[in-house]
């Protein structure tokens, strides 16, 4: 867990970034993370000595060669901040004239997932004493603790506070957790986020695991599994992959299958038929031109939209019996075109539509007030949607303006504990904040899935007092007011 001293200290750094002139807080956060993969390599290395200094051999495929000794995070970290400064922007002859942040570049497959999208990457701290003032931080942290480094990754990701483009922005992360509670990863799934991001929905799938399930980790088959190929992320912007990677290792997932790729594009189209469970939130009021989509997706639902297009992808991404849960704006659920209702026909009367979870339009302040549902449904390929169960989330446990501060009440523990049973919504009320519909009165509704459609409101009556009434009470209350008014003047004489 991070301690409240970390936690300024970081606060501190992120400060002294801004003051030096690195205003976006991607960038900051991915100018931590070089520096943080350089003490992760340099440790991996001092391991690997270590044993093999043991076993009396040598370390085979050293990240670190000899002519590279100074590039080592345990050799700079304790210089002076110029010198350590020298080393990360004026190539050293004796070591390939290369400098600490070429050489990490170069590393590749070799040193982790993370190396491998170190293209493009370039190095932005530009002063020695915020280097040294980094450095000194992230040497503070304990590496060997998933928790701890997790968190503090985590705390460094909250910090971005404004929205990416095409409608992009980061998902709370305790709708995040609700989400995986309510799916429930099983032991050999494979999990897909084709909108990945900075992977939060693949860490809180790994966290889900360890906080339920610790006892498959004794099983090499199932360790095996989980660091290579339980988690995959499909993004195509470069500093969000690495800053993906990055968490995953950080939370303990060595070897996930990062893909660098537009995951609606004609370079993702022999990715079908492959995951058992899919988390995202893809980006919302996106538009793209036909001949940028790939032609399948576009045989299932003909549109521009990102939005519906996404969740094209995740029927074609899916195994037969694969889960999805996915957030959606709520224009998903009710629009009139052509395109909307097609693809609604197609989840609820070609798959299976499990549930639709309606959220309060202040979730995802600040970045957006835009309200948006949840999508849980099943790939069948051959109906099966019998009643789907709605909910109407008043409360998150946040305040739905723009400070988001913590709250009491929220519906969250309710919805997941009604979705782990819902046998007994059976008999729930429209009026209820749960309830279910049966697929024949949706087929009526022409597709629609707005709550609204479905929930019943009960009206209260409410009885007034006739005017004259009204007019009594207030010419006898101002009469009231006259009589204290004249004895307040007579003790003043």
């Amino acid at each position: 867990m991070i301690t409240g001293e970390l936690k300024s200290q970081v606060d501190k750094i992120w400060n002294s970034f801004w003051t030096g002139g690195i205003s976006n807080p991607l960038t900051v956060i991915e100018q931590f993370t070089f520096l943080l993969f350089l003490r992760r390599i340099d440790e991996s290395q001092l391991l690997a000595e270590k044993k093999a200094n043991m076993m009396g051999i040598a370390v085979e495929s050293p990240l670190y060669k000899e002519a590279h000794k100074k590039f080592r995070w345990n050799h700079f970290k304790d210089k002076d901040p110029e010198v350590i400064y020298n080393l990360f922007t004026m190539p050293q002859v004796e070591a390939d004239n290369l400098t600490v942040f070429e050489h990490m570049k170069q590393l590749g497959d070799s040193a982790g997932v993370f190396s491998k999208y170190m293209k493009g990457a370039t190095f932005m701290i530009q002063t020695p004493k915020l280097l040294s003032q980094v450095i000194d931080m992230i040497d503070e942290i304990k590496m060997d603790d998933r928790d701890t480094k997790g968190d503090l990754y985590e705390y460094l990701l909250s910090k971005i506070a404004t929205a990416g483009t095409n409608g992009q922005f980061r998902t709370p992360r305790h709708i995040i957790k609700m989400m995986v509670e309510m799916m429930q990863p099983k032991k050999e799934d494979t999990i897909c986020d084709p909108s990945c991001g900075s992977a939060g929905f693949l860490v809180a799938a790994g966290e889900y695991v360890h906080e339920k399930h610790e006892d498959w980790f004794h099983e090499k088959a199932f360790r095996d599994h989980y660091n290579s190929d339980m988690f995959t992320g499909i993004e195509f912007d470069s500093t969000m992959l690495r800053i993906g990677a990055m968490n995953l290792q950080l939370h303990g997932i060595d070897n996930p299958q990062l893909i660098g790729r537009d995951a609606l594009s004609e370079s993702n189209k022999e990715v079908r038929d492959q995951f058992d469970l899919i988390l995202a939130n893809p980006p919302f009021k996106g538009s793209l031109d036909y001949d940028g989509v790939e032609s399948s997706l576009l045989k299932t639902v003909k549109t521009k939209k990102t939005e519906l297009l996404f969740l094209s992808l995740m029927l074609r991404m899916m195994k037969i019996g694969g889960r999805c849960a996915v957030i959606i704006p709520d224009g998903v659920l009710f629009g009139s075109s052509k395109a909307h209702k097609q693809l609604r026909e197609t989840i609820v009367e070609g798959n299976k539509l499990d549930a639709v979870i309606s959220m309060p339009s202040g979730v995802f302040k600040p970045y957006a007030g835009v309200s948006t549902a949840i999508l849980i449904f099943t790939k069948t390929n051959s109906g099966g949607t019998d009643n789907v169960w709605f909910y109407d989330m008043q409360a998150d446990g946040f305040s739905l303006d723009d400070k988001r501060s913590e709250i009491k009440g929220s519906d969250i523990p309710d919805i997941v504990s009604r979705y782990s049973q819902l046998d007994s919504e059976q008999n729930r009320s429209r009026t209820d904040k749960s309830f279910l519909v049966p697929f024949d009165e949706i087929k009526k509704n022409d597709w629609d899935l707005s709550i609204n459609r479905y929930k019943e409101i009960i009206y209260e009556e409410v009885e007034y007092d006739s005017p004259s009434v009204i007019i009594a009470d207030i010419e006898k209350l101002d009469a009231e007011r006259r009589q204290a008014l004249s004895l307040l003047k007579e003790l003043l004489r």
